[in-house]
């Protein structure tokens, strides 16, 4: 298990590598993806949503 000192020289290692804009960007990126799929599961939800709503509507 890596203790904290590792993870910061990791993390210290790749802001050298990629630049703070370029990690930034990448970060932006996958929070737009994250919310893409979050909307995406939620459309697939709200179909079956309305049509429980429906059949209510017609047993009445």
């Amino acid at each position: 298990m890596p203790s904290g000192w590792e993870i910061i020289v990791v993390l210290v290692i790749i802001l050298l590598l990629f630049g703070p804009g370029r990690i930034s960007k990448v970060a932006g990126e996958m929070g737009k993806s994250i919310k893409a799929f979050k909307d995406g599961l939620s459309e697939n939800k709200q179909p079956e949503e309305d049509d429980s709503k429906e059949s209510q509507i017609k047993g009445k």
